[in-house]
């Protein structure tokens, strides 16, 4: 949630034209994230978040993830809301660029991660699992296996050298993920980008989940796999494995995981540490002029694979049998 695109007074005004939530007050910058523009919008009538979708989010997309936004929020999963004009369109043009706004949640994304919020996290994210189960929207992933290696391949035509051994390590990784890749196992919506900073906590427990860009049709024990890395490594690299086993077994009490889905474990988290890997590689190569953030360290997801390496014997590793 970088900022790249700045709003002209008249622009925000004439936006809101179109809306039956009252004028502007305040547009606040939000500085976090990397992938679009967004503000706090303040109105005569509340607090909202205004994003506008930057080059990397394809337009023709947007339809489903506000749809998976309306979809959930009607089920009971606090998540933002999408806002629609007087015509009943949610998604909109703003300086020249698709745009939305949606319902301002209230809470804090978590300073320290303990065992109770990751508990309290997985039953969210089983939670959320359950509720798409009649939504009828297709997205494929196209952030997964297959576009690994023509990612890889594009940053090695960087001038830039890439760090660390990378250059040794990917390719080699891809071999083996390509080769036995799990198919046929429990899918549906998945969030996809369930860091700790889309996660709004009241205390131990989970009050809002947030950024929904990357939703796709997925694995579901994929997107366990992305909270696995995102949420039970220590700042210094270790695995906690008591995160892990909660978060896990706060998943369980709301979806239980079927044989072949704890199986694929280890497998699927080496995968969910090799897309964040490559994905922070090419922005690191690429970076934005004018950006707000510095791009993410790809050599922290390194040290994450040398982990999911050694648990490749089973998901026992996990905290989970």
């Amino acid at each position: 949630m970088a900022v790249y695109t700045s709003v002209p007074d008249s622009a925000l005004a004439a936006l809101l034209e179109r809306y039956d939530i009252g004028q502007a007050r305040a547009l606040l910058p939000i500085a976090e994230g990397v992938e679009n523009s967004n503000f706090r919008l303040e109105t005569t009538t509340g607090r909202y978040i205004l994003t506008i979708y930057e080059k990397r989010v394809d337009p023709q997309d947007l339809p489903f993830f506000l749809g998976v936004m309306d979809h959930l929020a009607a089920r009971g999963i606090a998540c933002p809301v999408p806002i629609h004009d007087r015509a009943g369109s949610s998604l909109q043009a703003l300086c020249d660029k698709p745009a939305a706004i949606v319902s301002f949640l209230e809470g804090r994304s978590p300073r320290r991660i303990g065992t109770a919020r990751c508990r309290s996290l997985g039953g969210t994210l089983a939670a959320l699992h359950e509720a798409v189960g009649d939504f009828r929207g297709q997205r494929a992933n196209a952030l997964s296996v297959e576009s690994w290696r023509p990612l890889f391949d594009s940053c090695l035509k960087s001038p830039m050298p890439l760090p660390g051994g990378l250059a040794e390590l990917v390719p080699r990784t891809l071999d083996r993920l390509e080769a036995a890749w799990p198919r046929g196992l429990p899918s549906g919506v998945i969030h996809a980008d369930l860091f700790p900073d889309n996660v709004f906590f009241a205390d131990d427990a989970v009050s809002g989940v947030i950024d929904f860009y990357f939703a796709c049709n997925d694995l579901f024990a994929y997107d366990i796999a992305i909270c696995l890395n995102a949420w039970c490594f220590e700042p210094l690299g270790d695995y906690n494995l008591t995160k892990s086993r909660s978060f896990l077994e706060g998943y369980q009490a709301v979806r239980p995981l079927r044989r072949d889905e704890i199986e694929a474990l280890p497998l699927l988290a080496t995968g969910a540490a090799t897309r964040f890997l490559l994905t922070r590689l090419y922005d690191w190569l690429n970076q934005v002029e004018g950006a707000l953030v510095r791009p993410k360290d790809p050599m922290e997801y390194a040290r994450k694979l040398a982990f999911h390496k050694g648990a490749m014997g089973g998901p026992v590793a996990y905290g989970i049998a």
